[in-house]
């Protein structure tokens, strides 16, 4: 450490910024000249960054403790890509305090899988809803469940307003229903239109039943927060912003993983909507 500070120290580049702090002014600017997508991708990814480094000076973290991060976040079962997102934050918190080229050659990005993603077997799909199911985020299932039925990817999912649902409702219950696709990272996959299955239906009814919002400009899944309410401690929806789209799920997702025991990306959802229905079209 020693060696690395005086090479900073030569370069000029000696800052005693503490960590949270510079990361914080980064999060804070990307909020304000950058897309809200990319707003939310830093809050993610700089949060673990702050628990591991926050309290240390800018001008202290070396290629060696880097190293040492990704090793601890790949051993906890997070994704090289994930950690490659968040160390790609670190470099643009560093940069701002030109602390980042006189170590870019020692600091490697991981391998990142290439392949398209897996298909899941039925029983695995099953564990897997019935841990949504006792999650504590209500919006979890449905969103499985969907993902699993339409193939949605999940930045299509997240952008899904009231308007494009056309939903045929008997009883309180959706019966059948499509959705149109508006928003995609593809040409081919903007404006087409997918039928919902009766679990996608059921989902959908449960989840809309839980608001009386009805402007056809809000969310499906709008941004909010749980909360705990009893003695019982039940998971409570609360701070609704109908006008703005939910925001990640990774948390949840990866503790329904663990407690279904099954090994599995988002992505592979759609791996395993566009398997089986090639299978049995």
């Amino acid at each position: 450490m020693g060696v690395w500070v005086s090479v900073l120290r030569l370069s000029g580049c000696f800052q005693s910024t503490a960590f949270k702090i510079a990361a914080q002014r980064v999060l804070e600017d990307k909020r304000c000249r950058c897309a809200a997508n990319t707003g939310e991708l830093y809050k993610y990814a700089l949060k673990p960054m702050i628990v591991a480094f926050g309290s240390k000076l800018v001008c202290d973290i070396s290629p060696e403790d880097i190293r040492a991060y990704q090793t601890r976040r790949l051993e906890t079962g997070v994704s090289a890509r994930t950690v490659n997102i968040e160390v790609g934050a670190l470099r643009t918190v560093l940069k701002t305090h030109r602390l980042w080229a006189p170590m870019a050659d020692a600091v490697e990005m991981l391998r990142e899988r290439k392949d398209v993603g897996r298909a899941l077997s039925y029983g695995e799909e099953k564990k897997l809803i019935e841990a949504a199911g006792k999650s504590r985020s209500p919006a979890l299932l449905p969103l499985l469940s969907i993902t699993l039925d339409t193939g949605l990817r999940a930045a299509e999912i997240r952008a899904l307003q009231k308007k494009d649902l056309s939903l045929v409702w008997k009883n309180g219950t959706i019966e059948s229903g499509f959705i149109t696709v508006t928003k995609s990272k593809t040409e081919a996959g903007t404006g087409r239109t997918i039928p919902l299955s009766r679990r996608a239906c059921g989902a959908l009814t449960l989840w809309l039943s839980r608001f009386s919002q009805s402007d056809p400009e809000t969310f499906v899944f709008p941004r909010h927060s749980i909360g705990f309410t009893g003695y019982q401690r039940k998971p409570h929806v609360h701070g609704l912003r109908f006008d703005e789209p939910i925001g990640q799920w990774k948390k949840a997702w990866k503790d329904a993983c663990v407690t279904a025991g099954v090994r599995c990306r988002w992505h592979d959802l759609q791996h395993t909507f566009i398997t089986r229905l090639a299978e049995k079209p």
